[in-house]
Formats: C-alpha cells, structure tokens, sequence
C-alpha cells in the first residue's frame, strides 16, 4: 500500500510524521468545511459538541466533537489517503469513528495532560490509531504534540480525572524520564502525525500572542478490536460528571 513505508517506524516508536498527507488543494476543502461547520452547525451544537476555553467568547472555541453530523464529515473517514494511512500502519482493514477538531487559541493558557487515547477507546487488542493533521504551523510556541517514544508497548499508566476540558483523564505519574524522553513534533499546513492509542502524548499550553494552532483528527480501529463496553461505560460516567462539575449541561 502507498503508504507501507511509514510501518516499522510506527512499530517502533508508536507514532510517526507524514509530511504532505494532504495536498494543497485537498486541505483547501477540508479547510473550506471547517469554517462552513463552524459558522453555521456549531452555534447551534450542544455543550458537550463544541468545548469552549470561554462559552461566551467564540473566538476560543477549542474542540468539536462527533462531527458526523454533517454529511461532509460523515464520509470523510473513506478519504482514501486517510483510509490507506491507517490500513498501512494497523495492518487490517479499518473503521473510522467521527472526526473531531481541536484548537490551542491564542493567549489561552490550557495544556493537554499527558494520555493514552486507548485510555478512553478501551479496545482490545488495542490497534487504534489517530491521525492528527496540521491546520497552522505548529512548533513549541504555540503547543506542538510531544510523545514518550515506544511506549505504547509498556501497557496502561494509571489515569485519574483531570479538569481539563476535552480531556477527562490524564496520566497520574508521569515523571521526569518521560520529560526527558518526549520527542516534540513540528508540523506544516497538510502534515499529519499518525499516533497508536497507547501511545503517551501531551501537549504545552498556546503561549503565542498571534498564532493558533487548529487541527482535524480521526481515529481508526482495525476490524479486530473489541471494546470493553463496561470500562467504556466508566469512561463516559466519568467524562459526564467532569462535564457537569465545569458547568456544562450534558
């Protein structure tokens, strides 16, 4: 497959950069979607849709979830550079769950707690994956993803509740070796970087005064996996409760 190139190295290390995943005039479209959902789908989205860094400031809307709402978004898991991506890398066939959007708006100050996205999916065997493609430049500044190399074949950290919106839970011991061992990922407009759902990743808060840094994920499972419905469900209790403890209605 076109992209079987990029395998040992996701093997290896649990995530890896792909330069140009989306030509210029694919992410124009994408892009063109984007602003067209968020000017006329997300006002009208409940709380738990469209997370805001501050509900009464558009501007600092900072993660859409369940994007498949819209027809666009409901077919864009069969893009066939996305699908072929993660057949590559998972080795299976895959299925695509609903894109979501993320932003670090500028001047805002929210990190992304380090976790492991299998944390949340609770499937097994775990060959999940995110594809997380680059809408700005993204650099240290303005909250690049960082990942522990290789650990996604080290099992579960333990993870406890969070009070960061959008991220539920977040890793309890993270330490000083994994500081020490994160590799930060640069990315352009179009570049994406492919992350196994064990992977550990964080990101930094946006401390740019002028620069977003927006973004467009999907996660795809290999037709293997099975989900553990009663962790799943603990997952979710948990994610509601934090929802209302900040003041959402759910």
């Amino acid at each position: 497959m076109q992209f079987a190139e990029y395998k040992s190295a996701f093997e290896r290390d649990g995530f890896v950069v792909i330069r140009a995943l989306l030509a210029s005039d694919d992410l124009a479209i994408l892009r063109d979607n984007l602003d067209r959902y968020i000017r006329e789908i997300v006002p009208g989205l409940p709380d738990g849709e469209a997370f805001y860094q501050r509900r009464d400031e558009p501007e600092t809307l900072k993660q859409l979830q369940r994007m498949g709402r819209d027809p666009f978004f409901a077919s864009y898991g069969r893009h066939p550079r996305w699908a072929s991506l993660a057949e590559s890398l998972l080795g299976e066939p895959a299925i695509a769950a609903q894109p979501e959007w993320f932003n670090k708006p500028c001047g805002t100050s929210h990190v992304t707690p380090p976790h492991q996205d299998n944390y949340y999916f609770c499937l097994a065997p775990p060959r999940v994956l995110t594809i997380w493609l680059a809408l700005d430049g993204v650099d240290a500044e303005n909250g690049c993803l960082r990942y522990v190399a290789g650990s996604h074949e080290r099992g579960f950290r333990p993870h406890a509740k969070s009070r960061i919106l959008g991220f539920s839970q977040g890793i309890t011991d993270y330490s000083a070796d994994d500081f020490a061992n994160e590799v930060a990922v640069f990315l352009q407009p179009g570049d994406a970087v492919a992350h196994h759902g064990m992977t550990i990743h964080r990101a930094d808060a946006n401390v740019s005064s002028t620069r977003h840094r927006r973004s467009f994920a999907m996660v795809y499972n290999g037709v293997s996996c099975q989900r553990d419905e009663a962790a799943y469900a603990r997952y979710l209790d948990s994610a509601r409760r934090q929802h209302q403890e900040l003041g959402l209605k759910t």
